[in-house]
């Protein structure tokens, strides 16, 4: 089974969240199951950067305003093949993958991800010169959205599946810029890309693409609900009732492991927390919290109003005058740093927040805290509360998405459905009562960190959709997971 891999981001190379992630995670668990995959993204300065050994080994054209490109190839250090779109035009230049360095969209991201959706659906095809062509094509999120419609309106035979990471997140542009993209007429349709008086890439790989996959069982439904389906809800009712329409949650990756982290300053397992309670002081000393024997609430987040961390510091309050401590690393849009803050500077002994990303910091943050907060408006899947179970760090969670179907409520954390500061500071105080009951604590970390998140599982519920699609076998795993995390059986849809 050959599978190109399309995404914007690539965790070795260039991230900006989850998304980075997953595009490092998935396609390396497939080739244990005897897939040949390659993962194919944009040629960003910092995917050059690191990729010292790349060569150019063919080249595509372009279509109506999208210039031409060339292909680059490189094996990352475990073999993993990449492709890399060669466009410096669009590509090469100061910024984040998405923005301009003051924060800005780019003004032409549409030719920028309608390169990378077209260069997907060329590669399909087998053109280029690589001497390659997969049997199914892998789309992420919008930024390769076109890909599959491409594909369609040139009458290709490749299968291809979309997988929706965030659905809010739709790739929208006016509708002149359809002829820049080479969109045929026909396509600017509700049964198409037109999405009220506009084109949605999001929306384009939703309808021709052959099969659908959203990061959680769970969220599988939420996208079909007028209240979280971001107005394509009718679309994707649609694709449940054909069965087109899977949800498999993300795993984490194997360095999520406190017996071996480097970022810890102690290693540790759950007979023997020592290690944490190290972390725990590395944290407080490092971001200036007063020494304290309360618990520890930690936040490591996209500082963003979808992660609700207004609801945080509407219930900081309560945290700290029942003897925790909040600590806070995340960055995002500059209401919600200047909100946090403040709130750190009102609670200066038992609040503190550092806005950046710190890779160390993050790990030990995990690690250290007792508790994770995590009250998401939505969260299609989340990681951290995967992340932070592995360490014994109870999640306390909004009820929704992949947030409810990765954690146990009273067993490995707590959720709770009243998304209001109320309903946090009663989740909270549940928190708080079973860290007064040490032996209740010792069992809710145990099974915790007993939880396995890998890719195995998830692999095996895509290597399903590959083989339904292309009829071709793919290899059972040498080695499975030696229990299941949660329940991976598709939602609405049997993969």
């Amino acid at each position: 089974m050959k599978v190109l891999f399309a995404t914007s981001e690539l965790a070795d190379l260039v991230k900006t969240g989850g998304l980075g992630e997953v595009s490092a995670g998935l396609p390396r668990a497939l080739r244990q199951h005897g897939a040949d995959v390659r993962v194919l993204l944009p040629g960003y300065p910092a995917v050059l950067a690191k990729c010292r050994e790349l060569r150019v080994v063919g080249s595509l054209p372009g279509r109506a305003s999208i210039p031409p490109c060339r292909i680059g190839a490189v094996r990352l250090a475990d073999g993993l093949a990449v492709y890399v779109v060669l466009a410096p035009s669009l590509y090469e230049r100061r910024g984040s993958p998405y923005c301009r360095p003051d924060g800005a969209e780019w003004a032409d991201n549409d030719l920028r991800f309608g390169r990378l959706g077209l260069a997907a659906a060329q590669l399909a095809q087998g053109r280029g010169g690589l001497g390659w062509q997969p049997d199914v094509l892998h789309v992420n999120d919008w930024h390769a959205g076109l890909a599959p419609a491409y594909l369609r309106w040139e009458g290709a035979a490749v299968p291809s599946v979309l997988t929706v990471h965030n659905i809010a997140h739709q790739g929208v542009f006016s509708a002149e810029h359809r002829h820049a993209l080479g969109i045929p007429e026909h396509a600017f349709d509700m049964n198409g890309l037109e999405f009220h008086g506009q084109i949605s890439f999001l929306k384009a790989g939703l309808y021709y693409a052959d099969h659908v996959c959203t990061v959680s069982p769970s969220y599988a439904r939420e996208v079909t609900t007028p209240a979280l389906g971001g107005g394509l809800h009718g679309l994707t009712t649609g694709l449940a009732e054909r069965r087109q329409l899977s949800g498999i949650a993300n795993g984490i990756d194997e360095s999520w492991d406190p017996c071996r982290d480097p970022h810890l300053p102690m290693a540790f397992d759950a007979a023997d927390l020592r290690g944490k309670w190290a972390a725990a002081e590395v944290v407080r000393t490092g971001l200036c919290l007063a020494p304290s024997d309360g618990p520890l609430f930690g936040v490591v987040s996209r500082l963003v109003p979808q992660k609700g961390l207004d609801i945080v510091a509407a219930a900081a309050a309560g945290i700290v005058r029942d003897g925790g401590q909040i600590a806070i690393l995340g960055l995002g849009d500059p209401a919600t740093e200047q909100m946090l803050n403040k709130l750190a500077r009102s609670y200066r002994d038992n609040i503190a927040v550092l806005v950046g990303f710190n890779e160390p910091m993050a790990r030990r943050i995990i690690g250290g805290s007792d508790f994770c907060l995590m009250p998401s408006r939505y969260e299609p899947c989340g990681l951290t509360q995967m992340q932070a179970q592995r360490y014994g760090t109870l999640p306390i969670a909004h009820a929704t998405g992949g947030l409810a179907d990765t954690i146990e409520d009273g067993e490995t954390g707590f959720l709770f459905s009243d998304l209001s500061p109320g309903g946090l500071v009663a989740a909270c105080e549940r928190a708080f009562a079973v860290f007064a009951d040490k032996a209740q604590l010792a069992g809710m970390r145990r099974a915790a960190m007993s939880r396995r998140f890998g890719w195995e599982r998830r692999a095996a519920a895509y290597a399903r959709i590959y083989r339904r699609l292309t009829g071709k076998p793919i290899a059972e795993p040498a080695a499975p997971e030696r229990r299941p995390a949660e329940r991976l059986e598709p939602v609405l849809a049997a993969a």
